[in-house]
Formats: structure tokens, sequence, C-alpha cells
């Protein structure tokens, strides 16, 4: 099959070819047209566009990964929404040929021949859906996972030669050699002997990214793969911005729970000071790139390079990039290069081919190094892991890496990871490694998702306003009997820890906001969960003393903080009233209140109430607002397609 030639993009899509081809319809390609240029296309750069359909339906493929695989210099685009697909070839040669190759979850892979025959090119592609058959445990979390419009059944506690528990996988070796760790939904605590909840403040954001994955790949996320706190912070809200000298700003809501009338739903939300990109201070990077053989594959360095271009793009002359990499051995690249040298980075980045075992920690001690000897004492110095997670061959255990990692935050170089492709995510590794680097952890799925994290949230990503962020909340006894903080489970701290200024705890970058929500049973509610009482004390009786704001009050908000570079913490406080009744919500408290239902039901959690799928639809809808980026469109688009694998899967037990 050889692709027919066109014109111009107007034959295809009904616009014509206007600089960067930014007119094209965002809807057609989920937010934004994949794998465009920035400026305008040059003469020897030809564009291939097409559809990948299903070859029964005839319906486009969505998130369908595109690539050249010979005859031309690698190039990859990835389907939107109609499986539609722009896909740019540098260098190319007007009459050769070229083979391309479509692939997606569910279907068998797929090549054609396509000669480049004009400035631009059609190529269809038909995928024939592979024959598949869910797993066993797949399976057995269908039983206790609604379709659409079906109330959530009781987890089934079903063991089968071979499985295991539904709700308990251990430690998840899920396909392959992904990993995930244990997490247990946070219990409701009585606030009789548990009056004030600690925890350290999370901006990451990788869980969302990997169970979209999952979704669009037709397959339910592993349960403990499901951070809710990361899927409601993958969004950006509308929050105040900070005022005085506090590089943050604290904003609460109480509203009655969607999935529990009876409880109340808090939301605490924070925003960090928004630096202008002109005046972010000027970056040190340091891309240290696992070229090891498991990153061959369309959504890992090919993925990883596209990443890197729109990156490249928006670098000023004040910016510096140097490219390791490391597979069975470590080497330099590209050394430290000033973002005004954009061809000499692009051709470095050009070079970079997968092949070799991985090594990661001499990959790490090299990338800090280079990051060391361009230090700038007031910039942002970061080392930026990218891979797919496999460290198996590396000359340093995980604690050696980690005491590395801790000595150079010390020196104020920060780690970032971002995690690419299927199969070897090591999840629970890479975001312990960015905590510990007082960095984020992102997975990088899609070139949106590049453009999301690098572009358009690159303060955020790459520049820290605040270190060691901890909330600690007290509640009052008075109006409050029991509460759950929903998600977060693996960033609690003790009590003690919140005045502790030798504890680490997270950061937070320029623009970031985070959200934490508070499931409250307020006094006089009984019987509606299950409340986890301390026990009594032999020589301390509890007594509820009344203060003058005791009446007023449903809880205190106090948050400590560091600016970049000191020991000290400061203090934040913040008082927050009882809701009166009938009290209005913002979009973003309702939406944010829809995506951790739609976690808890994706973890078949105990605590998600009478919420359904429809439910959490009718939320979301109504939530949308705005929605600048079409992550909100997004995000509805997926609880569909969860409604649809659930039912799926339901349908075969059934039969």
């Amino acid at each position: 099959m050889i692709g027919t030639p066109r014109g111009t993009v107007r034959d295809y899509l009904g616009v014509p070819l206007l600089g960067t081809l930014l007119a094209i319809s965002a809807h057609d390609f989920g937010t934004t047209p994949p794998n465009l240029p920035h400026t305008g296309r040059r003469e020897n750069t030809i564009v291939v566009v097409g559809t990948v359909s299903d070859a029964g339906s005839r319906a486009g493929i969505a998130q369908a990964q595109v690539t050249i695989v010979a005859g031309a210099r690698s190039a990859s685009a990835t389907t939107g929404t109609n499986g539609q697909y722009v896909l740019s070839i540098a260098n190319a040669t007007r009459g050769s040929r070229v083979t391309l190759e479509a692939r997606r979850m569910g279907y068998a892979a797929q090549s054609i021949v396509v000669q480049l025959s004009a400035d631009t090119v059609r190529a269809d592609v038909l995928l024939s859906a592979a024959t598949t058959t869910l797993n066993a445990v797949d399976i057995a979390r269908a039983e206790s996972r609604p379709g659409p419009g079906r109330a959530l059944a009781s987890p089934s506690p079903m063991r089968s030669s071979g499985t295991w528990p539904v709700e308990r996988a251990p430690a998840g070796v899920i396909g392959n050699r992904e990993q995930y760790d244990r997490i247990d939904d946070n219990p409701f605590l009585a606030v009789s002997g548990n009056a004030r909840s600690t925890f350290s403040i999370d901006v990451d954001r990788a869980s969302y990214g990997n169970m979209r994955r999952f979704l669009n790949e037709g397959r339910l996320p592993p349960i403990d793969a499901v951070r809710i706190e990361e899927l409601v912070n993958y969004f950006p809200y509308t929050l105040d911005q900070p005022r005085g000298t506090d590089p943050i700003a604290i904003t609460t809501e109480v509203a009655p729970a969607p999935w529990q009338t009876q409880h109340q739903l808090v939301r605490i939300a924070l925003q960090a000071r928004r630096i202008d990109v002109e005046k972010l201070p000027a970056n040190n990077l340091v891309f240290l790139i696992d070229v090891s053989g498991s990153m061959s594959s369309a959504d890992k360095l090919p993925l990883v390079k596209d990443a890197l271009r729109l990156l490249v793009a928006q670098m000023r002359e004040q910016d510096r990039i140097a490219l390791v990499v490391y597979a069975g051995s470590a080497g330099l690249v590209l050394p430290s290069t000033s973002g005004s040298n954009k061809a000499v980075i692009m051709q470095a980045i050009d070079r970079l081919e997968a092949g070799g075992s991985t090594a990661g920690g001499a990959g790490l001690a090299l990338a800090y190094r280079t990051a060391r000897e361009h230090f700038l004492r007031d910039g942002n110095n970061r080392v930026i892991l990218a891979t797919d997670g496999d460290f198996n061959v590396g000359p340093s255990s995980d604690a050696d890496m980690e005491r590395l990692i801790e000595a150079r935050r010390s020196e104020g170089t920060y780690l970032t990871v971002l995690g690419f492709g299927t199969g070897n995510i090591q999840d629970a590794k890479m975001e312990k490694l960015a905590k510990t680097g007082h960095g984020n952890y992102a997975y990088i799925d899609n070139l949106n998702e590049a453009r999301k994290t690098l572009v358009r949230e690159m303060g955020a990503t790459l520049v820290t306003v605040a270190n060691d962020v901890k909330l600690q909340v007290e509640f009052n006894p008075l109006a409050v009997r029991a509460y759950r903080l929903i998600g977060y489970e693996n960033r609690l701290l003790r009590n003690e820890d919140f005045t502790d200024d030798k504890k680490d705890a997270g950061d937070i970058g320029s623009g970031h906001t985070v959200t934490a929500l508070y499931e409250v049973v307020p006094v006089g509610v009984e019987h509606t969960v299950r409340v986890r009482d301390a026990d009594s004390l032999r020589y301390v009786t509890t007594s509820t003393k009344r203060t003058p704001k005791a009446g007023s009050e449903l809880l205190f908000v106090s948050l400590r903080y560091k600016t970049p570079g000191a020991s000290r913490s400061r203090l934040m406080t913040h008082p927050v009233q009882l809701a009166p009744a009938n009290q209005h919500t913002s979009n973003d408290f309702r939406f944010a209140a829809s995506v951790a239902s739609f976690g808890m039901l994706l973890r078949g959690s105990e605590y998600n109430g009478t919420t359904t799928g429809a439910d959490v639809l009718t939320m979301a809808r109504g939530a949308l607002g705005s929605d600048a980026g079409a992550y909100r469109a997004e995000f509805v688009r997926l609880v569909e397609q969860w409604q649809s694998i659930s039912q799926t899967a339901a349908d075969r037990i059934e039969r």
C-alpha cells in the first residue's frame, strides 16, 4: 500500500498549512496537534498526515503510535481523539519512500510504504484487532467494579491457583516488570484521640498519566498504581495568588461530600507564586537519558527526543543544557551548551540511539558532576532523569544513589524524574528518587503530556519556590467526630514532625497548585462509616474545652515551608469556618471531588459510598469551566473509557 500524495494539508483536514499548523482543530487532536514544529516547515521537511482506524468498524483509533521505521530519520506521532495524526520528517528527500508503522495495544501492528512525492502526503492505516484475553487479576477486579449505571459491588475475596486476592496483588508485578508499592486507603480517625493530621504535600502527577495509559490500552490500572492525590493535582485550578512575603496562598472550601451527603468534604488548596517565564532564573539542566535496549519502542526514547525538542525550543540564551546517556556505561553526548545554540543541541538529540543494558548509578554520578561544573549560584540547577524505570544493572545500590541525590540536593542541585513507556516502570523507586531529590515525578505517555510538563508548566516543573512544605490540620472536636485524608497515604508524617525542620517533606514549584481533600464526619452523625478510635489512656483524661473560636470553626490549618536554601521553616495559619447550609462551591471544588470519587472507584475503595461512574460523569461535566488545555474534557473521556472496559469485563464473566 502506497500513501497517496496531496499538495496541501487543506486537502485532508480542510485548513491551510499556516506556519505551525496550529489552525488544525484542537478537538481533532485531543488538545494540540502532535509532533508539530514550532516554526515554519523547512524546505526539506515533508509532512505525512493520515488516520489510524479500526479495520472492522472504520472508527478512528486514539493514542496509536505512528513511527517512521525505515527509509528516513526516525520520527513519530500519536493519534488524537479521531485517530488523526500529523508527522513531520526532517531532511526528507522528495520522491523517496519510507516505511511507516502504526501500533496500538489490542491491535496487530501494521506497516505501510509511503512515497514522499509532495510536500504533504496522506497515509491512512487500518489496524486489525488482536486476539486478547483478560488475565485473572483483570477479570477478578471487574467483578468488584461497576459498569455504566451499576453500583459498586463488594470487593471479591476470591483466590484461585496462581492468582492473588483482587485488592491485594503483591506490590504489583503487573505485566512484564512493572512494580507498584502497596497502598492502603487512609481510615476514618476519631478526633477524640487524633485531633491533628499531618502530612507532606505532593505535587507529583505521574499516577494520572500512568492511569490514562492503562485505560487508553483498554486495561484497568493496577490498584496500587492509583494515587488519588496525584489524580486530583494533575489539573490546573484557579486560585488566589500569594500576597506579601509568603510564596504560598491557602484557600479552603467546605460542602457536603457527594458520595456521602451526611459528611462534609473539605478542600485545602495551595497556590504557589507564579513567575513569568521571561523572569525565571537561568537554568542549568542536565538530562540523564536512558538509552538501554528497553528504550527503543516509539513511546520511550523517540518520545523522549520529541519532548526534549519541545523544551529546547523554549530555552533562552542564559539557559544551559547537557545530555548524559547511560546504558552499559555512561557518557556525555552534549556538554553544557547555551540555549542559543539550538542547532547544536538538536543535532545531539538526533544522535541518541537505544541499545545495551542499564547502568543507572554510573549515569547519575556523571550527570551530577556535569551539573556541578556549571553550577549557577542564583539559578535553577537540576538533573532530569528520563527512563522507563529499569535500573537493574547499575554499579551502585539504591541506597548509594539516594545518598548521592541527598548530598547534591544539599548543594542546591535537584532531581526530576520523567517516566516513559510500558513494561519496566518501577513506580515506587522513581517516586522515591524524585522525592529524595526535591523534585517532581511525572509520567509522559504522549507528546501532549510532554508539552504540558516541560513547556506549559515549565516553571512549576523546574523552579522550586518552597522546600519541605508540610500541612497540619487540627479538627474542632465540638464540630467534627471523625475525619479521613483522601490520598497522601505515602506522605503521612507524625504530628511531631511538623515542627522538626530536619524532617524532609515535599517541595512546590512556581505556579504549582496543590489540593488536599478531607472527608469529615460531623458530630451527631453515627453509623455511616467505621471509625478508628484511639485507646484510652490510664493517666490522662481527655476533655473538650471550649475556646472563643470553638463554636465557629470546623478546623485549623497550619503550614510550614522553607525558602530554597534556608534551614529554618516559616509558619502560615488559616482557620476554616463552619460551612453555612446550601454553601455555594466552585467548579474547581466540584471537579476535584469528581476526580477523587473516580480514584476511589478505580481503587475499589470501601469509602466510595454510593458513587457510580454515571455520578462521576455528572459531577465532572457540570464543573468543566473554561477548561484551558481541555484536560477536564479528556478526564470525562477516560471515565467513559473506564465504564466501557468495566462493562466488557463484567459481560465476559456473566457469559
